[in-house]
């Protein structure tokens, strides 16, 4: 026992004290910030107003963690003058000088969110940067409002007292090895603990969260910015935008070549319902139907029932996803933005409000709801399902099965399909989105069907044909409810994952996505191939045009089934340039200027063009059209012009 003699109790108790204030103030930092902004939050109770609290703990964690790193490292370290009066002092500057600069961020919110309806983020330095008179409107704002002033000074007051107000006695070890045994072990534990914390949480299925993880929690997408902090969405922005405006050509070039508002006039007598099919990790290789005439060599097709289904669709071989992670394809598929070389789904920019298929759905009078099985807020689908205005959202909570669980990400798809098949179809007309999860790492497929389908030349392969069984149940589930002959199915991958055949490991094909529109109703005339160009993003205005939603839909893609033909400009980005396919050639965009130009049969990208087009007509034509289709792009996120 003489061991736990050594261990730092006072010091790790009294650490722990003081990163609770941070949290303490916090908590009051957002409590004044939406009594402040309460006209623009609507919170109808105290006990929303806790729950919204209460979710804003895993936000205030990773600001705090963020900023208080140094002090908590050297707060542990074992250099045996920590508890010396000199030592703690100098913990006290530290400590005070940091949380002093991060808490003020959340202050200037009290009033600025009146103006820009968001969260401070990085980029206010992209503000700053061309501008030179900060000082003078810091001052003034100041002026304008004492009372942040003051507020940030009585509280910095009560912080510095209350930390004051527990302090650690000098004290020396007296046995090094057990001293410094057990400061190691608390070091790593710590360690351990704020990665989970910085990153949210400690589950496999989740990315770090981000600014629109706050919708997650949330019946208003303003009601996010309480659980926001203004420290924590500074922070998680930085070096992560991009996003900024440019100038290139005037709007009317843009309005009359990129067209971001299109408008269609089709009469429906009786409104369908809608199925989207957001495959995971669908790629167009894996599927018989769209490789027919791709004359690639020992081709096995993965997915005998979409096969099957496409023969009786419109299909579009040809088509290409907007992003490369499931939140893109999200964004892509349901509001029409596609994620260039930064994803707008993470961007300071993606909480805002936006027309989307589920919009112009809800203005339709459709219910609509968002299934996925995994845990809720999962790849940040609850939160952006929330800010598109989906009513309804079912998860792996709502599942409430966990012995169909994976163990992993979600629910196996087949169970979770057969639920979505029955539990849809309760109020007519609906729209319902589902993203499936089972054809995700690490591959795997339910133990009761060992055996059962192709192992295949890859891991994706076995876990495809399995989803494509999943498929098939539902169909035949489908099948039998009274919604089904009246509904248009659409189904398209989120993004490509791991490829066999080399025509599939070309640049741009690493974006090629299936796209299937079917309907059991003949009045739709979803039959046929289609081989133009198409994208996720293509989705959207297709839907609204199928649904007869006669207002203008903001949109830079197209409707596949109308007569009225726009033409494509595919856009999408490799992760350090866009790229945009535009008449006969492939556009790489570097923000500035056109850095690559390839013949758009050159999926490869494998001969640059561009010092043997240089004065070529088409070529001075694309390249003008790509820097108005940006400029467009940015523009209407940053301005906040998505609706």
């Amino acid at each position: 026992m003489k061991l736990f003699k050594e261990f730092r109790k006072q010091e790790v108790l009294v650490l722990l004290y003081r990163i609770f204030l941070a949290y303490f103030f916090y908590q009051i930092a957002r409590f004044l910030f939406w009594f402040f902004n309460r006209g623009l939050i609507k919170i109808d109770s105290v006990s929303e107003y806790f729950s919204l609290a209460y979710h804003g703990i895993a936000f205030d964690t990773t600001a705090i963690l963020y900023v208080n790193a140094l002090f908590i490292l050297l707060s542990l370290i074992p250099i045996v003058v920590n508890t010396r009066k000199g030592y703690q002092k100098f913990l006290l500057w530290l400590y005070f000088i940091t949380n002093g600069i991060a808490y003020a961020m959340n202050f200037g919110d009290f009033v600025y969110f009146k103006f820009s309806q968001m969260r401070l983020t990085s980029a206010a330095i992209q503000v700053a940067k061309h501008e030179n008179n900060m000082f003078r409107v810091f001052m003034a704002s100041i002026i304008q409002n004492p009372f942040i002033l003051l507020w940030f000074m009585m509280l910095m007051a009560l912080w510095i007292f209350l930390y004051k107000k527990v302090k650690v006695k000098e004290q020396k070890p007296v046995k090094l090895v057990p001293y410094f045994i057990w400061s190691v072990l608390v070091l790593c534990t710590t360690a351990v603990l704020a990665v989970g914390g910085i990153r949210g949480d400690f589950k496999h299925s989740t990315r770090p969260i981000n600014l629109v993880d706050a919708n997650r929690f949330v019946k208003l997408p303003a009601q996010g910015n309480v659980v926001l902090n203004s420290t924590f969405s500074f922070l998680r922005t930085l070096n992560t935008n991009n996003f900024k405006e440019v100038y290139f050509v005037d709007q009317k070039f843009i309005d009359e070549n990129i067209h971001p508002y299109k408008l269609y006039d089709r009469n429906v007598v009786d409104k369908p319902n809608i199925v989207i099919f957001i495959v995971e990790s669908f790629g167009r290789e894996y599927s018989g139907a769209f490789n027919k005439d791709k004359k690639i060599k020992d081709y096995v097709s993965y997915t005998p029932f979409i096969d099957s289904l496409a023969n009786e669709s419109l299909i579009f071989p040809n088509t290409f996803a907007n992003g490369r992670q499931s939140i893109h394809g999200m964004s892509s598929v349901l509001a029409g933005i596609p994620s260039l070389t930064d994803a707008f789904t993470s961007s300071p920019y993606s909480n805002q409000k936006i027309q989307s298929i589920v919009s112009v759905c809800n203005d339709m009078g459709y219910d609509t709801s968002f299934y996925h099985g995994a845990p809720n807020g999962s790849m940040g689908f609850l939160g952006f399902g929330n800010i598109l205005g989906f009513q309804h959202y079912f998860g792996k909570t709502e599942y409430n099965n966990d012995q169909d669980f994976d163990g992993i990400w979600a629910i196996w798809d087949e169970p979770f399909l057969q639920y979505f098949a029955k539990n849809v179809g309760k109020k007519q007309p609906f729209m319902a989105t589902v993203f499936t999860a089972s054809s995700h790492h690490p591959f795997k497929i339910p133990e009761k069907y060992q055996g059962k389908f192709k192992k295949g030349k890859i891991v994706m392969h076995e876990p495809i044909e399995y989803m494509d069984y999943a498929v098939r149940k539902y169909f035949e589930t489908a099948k039998k409810q009274p919604w089904y002959h009246n509904t248009i199915f659409v189904f398209t991958g989120d993004h490509t994952n791991e490829m066999y055949y080399p025509e599939y490991e070309k640049a741009m094909n690493r974006f090629a996505v299936p796209l299937i529109l079917y309907s059991p109703n003949p009045e739709y005339h979803l039959k046929g191939v289609n081989q133009e160009l198409a994208q996720q993003i293509d989705i959207y205005p297709t839907l609204a045009d199928l649904i007869g939603y006669n207002k203008k839909i903001r949109s830079w893609g197209r409707s596949l089934v109308s007569e009225k033909q726009y033409p494509p400009i595919i856009a999408n980005s490799d992760g350090t340039v866009e790229q945009f396919i535009i008449g006969n050639y492939i556009y790489r965009f570097d923000g500035k200027q056109v850095v690559g130009i390839f013949s758009k049969d050159d999926l490869g990208l494998e001969k640059n063009l561009i010092s043997q087009l240089k004065g070529n007509d088409e070529f001075a034509r694309g390249e003008k059209v790509a820097k108005a289709w940006y400029q467009d792009y940015m523009d209407r996120v940053i301005n906040r012009k998505l609706h």
